[in-house]
């Protein structure tokens, strides 16, 4: 945010920044003092020395200085150096929590803290309103997604698909594993597992999840399973895949539809892990589709367990069909209105 908001950094805040350089201080933590006695400004609230390398000081001090309720700065040294010294991370701590008027105030003096260490020395800027965000292993993520590459416009991912489909190869049992390796999130073996023998018909429902912290696809539960149970296996607290195998009859026929159904319980669950679910959707039903030959009926998705009756699945794999078709009815024909009688001029 490009608007300032009038607070400047304390003599001391100042006095430090010159003399945190020559490499014994890891970790800076800066916060904004609203005494009553004096107008606000940027002071220093707690230092760290640096006892191992950039990576192995991170989780030792950076998750202890974040409070849950109150924003902050926080500068993190690195090991690297350029001309004008050690390259740092800022790091702007502003929880969901926090006060509005205090992230408001944090946001508006973004830049005016910048500009009094020195933008220059400022290698990274990483913002984070979640506790596991400034896990080392939250840092590292943040990395992954700023080194992805930005979004394809629609011509781009036309092309992408063409090149795709010309170069793709058949799936066998032995390119499983090589495949899987370009989905989002990998899936681990259990969930493979589960999977093919679902597919073998040794079980009727296989509960899929995904691994918030290592990214990768998990087995949550598998096994047998009729409509009258299915609404007893979705989770109030979090999302999940199902694959499950309805048995049903229609106009006399007994069939075996396998249906994939994504769960997500409104919005009780955190904006990362609806992201994370959501995006991840489709390379999942990819590989039990493609993968492993399952043919799905029908795929749907449900706020609670409570909407999977045997009326809905049957209702949405085999909907009714209107018999009452409207008849075409034949516009009338243009009006040419009244006929005129005309008289010859007189010769």
């Amino acid at each position: 945010m490009s608007n300032q908001s009038g607070i400047v950094a304390s003599n001391q805040l100042r006095s430090f920044f010159g003399s945190c350089r020559d490499g014994r201080v890891r970790l800076v933590k800066v916060s904004i003092s609203e005494s009553g006695q004096s107008p606000p400004c940027l002071e220093l609230d707690s230092e760290h020395e640096a006892t191992g390398t950039w990576e192995e000081d991170w989780d030792r001090t950076v998750p202890k200085e974040i409070d849950p309720d109150q924003p902050c700065y926080i500068l993190y040294r690195l090991d690297e150096k350029d001309s004008s010294g050690y390259r740092w991370i800022f790091l702007t701590w502003s929880p969901d929590h926090a006060n509005i008027r205090q992230k408001m105030l944090y946001a508006a003096t973004k830049a005016t803290f910048k500009k009094e260490f020195g933008q220059g020395q400022i290698k990274d800027d990483f913002f984070a309103t979640m506790r596991e965000d400034v896990t080392f292993t939250g840092y590292k993520r943040h990395l992954k997604v700023e080194a992805a590459p930005g979004p394809l416009s629609r011509e781009e991912e036309e092309m992408l698909e063409i090149k795709q489909s010309e170069t793709r190869v058949e799936i066998g049992v032995d390119s499983k594993q090589a495949t899987l390796a370009a989905l989002a999130f990998p899936f681990e073996k259990n969930a493979l597992n589960a999977i093919e023998t679902y597919w073998k018909k040794g079980y009727d429902y296989v509960q899929l999840g995904i691994d918030l912290e290592n990214e990768i696809i998990v087995l949550k539960t598998k096994g047998g399973c009729d409509i009258s149970e299915l609404a007893g296996k979705v989770p109030e607290d979090g999302a999940r895949y199902h694959l499950f195998r309805f048995k049903h009859t229609h106009e006399g026929d007994y069939l075996e539809s396998s249906v994939f159904i994504y769960s997500m319980p409104g919005y009780s669950v955190s904006i990362k892990e609806r992201m994370l679910y959501s995006s991840c959707k489709n390379a999942v039903v990819d590989v039990i589709e493609k993968l492993y030959s399952i043919e799905i009926a029908k795929k749907v998705e449900v706020d609670s367990g409570a909407e999977l009756t045997q009326e809905f699945l049957q209702g949405e794999i085999h909907p009714v069909k209107s018999l009452n078709k409207p008849k075409f009815a034949r516009p009338a024909a243009p009006s040419r209105g009244k006929r005129r009688i005309t008289k010859a001029p007189p010769s």
